[in-house]
């Protein structure tokens, strides 16, 4: 179960903290780091703040993009000590710690952590299906990230060991087929003319918060495919139909 968590570092900038992420992780039975863009990586000062967690760095997943490094996971959570307007499902770590164990039966789970400075940035934490906080000081919430790591991977480990946790017996589509979906569904609202390219506003932004936020099973994501195929079929039909039209009144 714990193999199917991962921790997805985003643009980190002192190879310390990456380092310091594996500790933590390695302590509490955790072992699939993803790194995005790091800034300095490999490094002899990741690897002295790992001590003994030296492996997890060697088999650290570098890449370049945010979407490479949660593709393949069904359940995307995004960290942030501050509140966003995206309407997410926000939980303390300990409810998601929860969350997370009970769907890590079924499939792969990314927690993600932003930059540093500046944590995610909003288009980031739009990809996510949920929001995690650390309660802290409200004068002063922000985490080092390596101490969020460490108490975010704490609640998990206590979750596992504990067995406290809800199971999911229906599987959830990955987040490749979740983007996937999304392209399908922006190309039929164009071709119903429901988006106009002189006026998108922010449809789709409002449809993918909808979906990341309820998600549709695997069963239920496939029925929607199916309706948007059958969507293209009959835009397809009334086209060759008004061409056919026009050709036979020339």
């Amino acid at each position: 179960m714990l193999e199917n968590i991962r921790i997805v570092l985003i643009n980190t900038f002192h190879p310390g903290n990456i380092g310091a992420a594996a500790r933590a992780m390695k302590n509490m039975g955790l072992s699939q780091l993803y790194l995005v863009d790091p800034r300095v990586f490999p490094d002899e000062e990741a690897d002295s703040r790992a001590a003994g967690a030296k492996d997890l760095l060697e088999k650290a997943v570098v890449v370049g993009t945010m979407d490479e490094a949660i593709s393949d996971c069904q359940l995307v959570i995004g960290t942030s000590a501050r509140n966003r307007t995206f309407d997410l499902p926000i939980f303390d770590a300990h409810d998601c710690a929860k969350k997370i164990v009970g769907e890590a039966k079924l499939g792969k789970v990314a927690i993600v952590f932003g930059r540093e400075t500046m944590g995610l940035h909003n288009s980031e934490l739009q990809k996510c299906n949920y929001h995690v906080y650390i309660p802290a000081n409200p004068e002063y919430p922000v985490l080092n990230v390596s101490a969020a790591i460490q108490l975010v991977c704490y609640e998990i480990w206590q979750a596992h060991n504990k067995q406290d946790y809800e199971e999911h017996e229906q599987p959830y589509p990955l987040t490749r087929d979740m983007e996937l979906f999304y392209e399908h569904l922006e190309n039929a609202l164009r071709g119903t003319n429901f988006i106009i390219p002189q006026h998108q506003g922010k449809v789709m932004d409002k449809l993918r918060r909808y979906f990341n936020r309820s998600r549709p099973e695997r069963t239920e994501l496939n029925m929607l495919r199916g309706i948007l195929t059958s969507i293209d079929e009959t835009i397809a039909k009334t086209v060759t139909s008004e061409t056919d039209n026009k050709g036979s009144e020339s």
